[in-house]
């Protein structure tokens, strides 16, 4: 079935050249994901499907975004994809609904995708593209890499080049500041966290901070509030998607006394701006270094 994909596509080219009197190439675009997977496409990509919020922003932001005709749920921004219809439910793909789109590319990734999914979409003859930038510095190159997919190399230069702008200073604005020793909490039942293989941890040493339990090669490792006591944090910083301050200021009260809770260093993270791989994520990234200030301010008023 790819093998017919690819000779439609390339016939469709044919005729629209017969048409305009254009020249004919059929130079492959070739790309490599975030999973490290060469893709090949025969032309650029112009129907599009999202399989997660954060590869929705990229693909806006990389100048896709008129060529994208289905989204994840959750996608919400930009304000544009909101009118997209939807192709999933939670973490598992409607297949009906993505293939009555039609489309030319899809573009999810491993930590939000069942494998089967993305395995059923291949089989269909339908290009998945992995995006998925684990670190800050990989992110321009992800929407570079989108941007010649879908034809709008131009518009992902800039906001790579934007991106990488903007990272630099704000890595200038935050050197030489003492350190806060923090805890992250992305859920309650069970208490999680998040390790050095979430970008958040990055987020968080680069505005000065010590994610207390980086070390773990779990993504988002389980931990009991036993062992958060122990360590101690100077700050808790918390996914507002868990509640208000008050409410997970109660949390902790009635399960441990931490210290970071008695002296008010609990902080809601913006968590659509720091757990989505997007260039937003430097938003998310400035506030939390906001964060880390308040933090320090409290800790020096301690001594």
């Amino acid at each position: 079935m790819e093998l017919l994909t690819v000779m439609w596509r390339r016939l469709s080219i044919l005729l629209v050249a017969l048409v305009t009197g254009l020249p004919v190439t059929f130079a492959d675009i070739t790309v490599t994901d975030d999973a490290g997977q060469v893709l090949r496409l025969p032309a650029p990509a112009r129907r599009i499907v999202s399989l997660a919020p954060h590869a929705t922003e990229l693909l806006f932001a990389a100048g896709a975004g008129d060529r994208v005709v289905g989204v994840s749920a959750f996608s919400d921004y930009p304000p544009p994809a909101r009118q997209r219809p939807t192709v999933s439910a939670g973490l598992r793909l409607d297949m009906e609904r993505v293939l009555a789109l039609k489309p030319d590319l899809a573009v999810g990734w491993r930590g939000g995708n069942a494998q089967t999914d993305l395995e059923a979409l291949r089989s269909f003859g339908i290009p998945v593209f992995i995006a998925e930038p684990q670190r800050l510095d990989r992110l321009p190159d992800t929407l570079i890499a989108l941007g010649r997919l879908a034809g709008s190399s131009t518009e992902a230069g800039t906001a790579a080049d934007r991106f990488r702008t903007r990272l630099a200073q704000l890595r200038q604005r935050q050197s030489g500041k003492s350190t806060v020793r923090v805890f992250v909490q992305i859920s309650i039942q069970p208490l999680m966290t998040l390790s050095y293989r979430h970008m958040v941890h990055e987020l968080i040493t680069l505005c000065g901070g010590r994610n207390l339990f980086a070390a773990s090669e779990l993504l988002a490792p389980e931990v009991s509030t036993e062992v958060v006591l122990l360590e101690n944090p100077d700050a808790v910083l918390f996914s507002d998607s868990l509640g208000t301050r008050d409410s997970m200021q109660d949390w902790w009260q009635e399960r441990v006394s931490l210290r970071a809770v008695r002296e008010g260093r609990l902080y809601p993270m913006p968590s659509d701006l720091v757990l989505r791989q997007s260039p937003r994520v430097l938003e998310g990234a400035e506030r939390l270094c906001g964060i880390l200030d308040e933090a320090r301010a409290s800790l020096a008023r301690e001594h």
